[in-house]
């Protein structure tokens, strides 16, 4: 279906949308069912199902954006963070995790006050507001234990997860609300319990923009999808107005697609270093900069992870990754020593990745003693609220160029003490957990990317302040409208994926209204 309409690079009555995850992939072809003619420019590949296996190590080379980045700080200096480089995004890659934000995670500032070091901010929306989308999200994404359709039954991870969280004394523990068929449903079979999630999921069970809302659009006529086109400016008339894009197509060729409105959905590092890059006269510092907030407040999520190494066999690498959650430590309670709270569900790692990650530079007998237990291993990973920061940024090198004559990006990140804090005690409750049930070893993990990158260029009322209003359209430029977690004023302690499309839901309605109405 790719390639079946096709537009004209001088239609300036497109809308043009760069990248196709869970924003970019959920905007436009939501527009496209509007009506509204739309172009979406994806950096990376189009991968056909059967280029899709169950092999963590084949499929990181198949779709993680692997261009230079520098980090700074307390992140890795070769590779900062983690995004995907493919039609539909990390959203080929995610664990299919659907947890709502909770309502004080959208007060942030007024539920927590002044925590030194941060730029905390309330959301420039109310919480009713954001629900009636997240109903809408969970429809369109077939989240399991919402609005009729089942849950997902727990694997053998899951089940040693809950017995340890009763054991402590947790009540809110279920098997979560993940994006993935626990029926046949949207003509994509059920899960099969196989595992991988993250490899991408070999039948089509775990929702991805690339086999769901994509397709559609290519049905209606009014979408075109244009693979391994790598946008390298955003232009702008006299007036301030975008007018197109230039882009560097599969052929090598420069083109320029001109527009009358653009959706920027690059992931935090690419809409951050699109920003930037696309300074002019009238922009000097990059474009919707005036407040010079575009790359700051970057955020990423707490993460930690607790392995134990039990009794008997669990084999975690089996069924849906995230089958266990626990809920109960989401609250805010400053009595536990930090500002905010985590989510806990499992996690199943690789023996790849438990020997060339959580177990790095270890060798010899013990190595080797503790992988021949990789059956009987069960882990958890705790999801925490990163508290926003406007030193932890994204910024562009002054001189260093990638392969696409682009500036690198640097992303500069240090860990709040009151990250270090609610990391401390979620480890030690992890080991607590498992401990209750017999645990005969731990391995711990803490420093590895995710692909939960927020923040660069929150949503605000005030465009000394923000980068965007609350619907995502940029202060400084009409036509031009930030489509992805770039927004997020706070990161809250939930996977991002489903409030990141139910935002671009409630865009695409704003957009098609402001469209109709000849206001944009």
């Amino acid at each position: 279906m790719a390639g079946k309409t096709t537009f004209k690079l001088d239609d300036d009555s497109v809308v043009v949308v760069i990248g196709s995850g869970a924003g970019g992939g959920t905007v436009g072809p939501a527009l496209a069912q509007k009506g509204v003619d739309v172009v979406c420019l994806e950096a990376g590949r189009r991968l056909a199902m059967s280029d899709i296996v169950n092999n963590e190590a084949e499929m990181f080379g198949k779709f993680t954006w692997l261009d230079e980045r520098i980090g700074e700080g307390d992140t890795p200096a070769d590779f900062p963070l983690w995004t995907c480089k493919t039609v539909g995004g990390t959203t080929m890659h995610w664990t299919a995790a659907c947890p709502r934000l909770a309502e004080h995670e959208l007060k942030a500032r007024s539920t927590y006050g002044h925590v030194e070091g941060t730029s905390l901010v309330d959301w420039p929306l109310d919480y009713a507001e954001l629900q009636r989308y997240y109903d809408r999200a969970e429809v369109l994404m077939s989240v399991s234990g919402t609005h009729g359709y089942p849950p997902l039954p727990p694997n053998n991870n899951a089940k040693v997860l809950q017995a340890g969280a009763r054991n402590l004394g947790y009540t809110d523990v279920d098997t979560g609300r993940v994006a993935i068929n626990s029926t046949p449903r949207d003509g994509r079979p059920s899960c099969l319990q196989t595992g991988f999630c993250t490899s991408g999921c070999v039948i089509g069970a775990k929702w991805s923009t690339m086999y769901t809302e994509i397709p559609r659009a290519e049905q209606t006529g009014h979408y075109e999808l244009r693979e391994r086109c790598m946008v390298t400016r955003i232009q702008t008339d006299k007036s301030g107005r975008v007018t197109g894009v230039e882009y560097r197509d599969a052929q090598g060729r420069t083109l320029t697609q001109r527009a009358r409105l653009v959706c920027l959905a690059g992931n935090a590092v690419e809409t951050t270093r699109l920003l930037l890059n696309s300074r002019s006269p009238r922009f000097p510092d990059g474009l919707a900069n005036s407040s010079d907030q575009v790359g700051r407040n970057y955020m990423h999520h707490v993460l930690a992870s607790v392995v134990a190494v039990m009794p008997g066999k669990v084999a975690m690498y089996k069924g849906a990754q995230c089958s266990g959650f626990i809920h109960d430590e989401r609250r805010h309670d400053t009595a536990r020593g930090f500002t905010g709270g985590f989510l806990l569900h499992t996690v199943p790692f690789t023996p790849e990745t438990m020997a060339s990650l959580l177990m790095a530079g270890q060798w010899g007998e013990e190595f080797t003693e503790t992988m021949n237990r990789y059956e009987d291993m069960a882990a958890a990973l705790m999801v925490g609220e990163d508290l926003p920061e406007a030193g932890n940024r994204i910024s562009l090198h002054p001189t260093r160029k990638d392969q696409a004559g682009l500036p690198v990006p640097v992303v500069s990140y240090r860990l709040h003490a009151n990250s270090i804090a609610m990391r401390d005690y979620a480890i030690k409750v992890s080991r607590d957990l498992y401990a209750t049930l017999g645990a005969e070893k731990f391995i711990e993990g803490v420093h590895f990317p995710a692909t939960h990158n927020l923040g660069v260029a929150r949503m605000g009322e005030d465009p000394r302040s923000s980068v965007c209003d609350p619907w995502g359209r940029t202060h400084d430029i009409a036509n031009l409208f930030i489509s992805d977690g770039s927004v997020f004023p706070t990161a809250g302690s939930a996977n991002p994926t489903l409030t990141i499309v139910a935002l671009a839901l409630r865009q695409a309605d704003y957009i098609s209204d402001q469209l109709k109405h000849g206001t944009v």
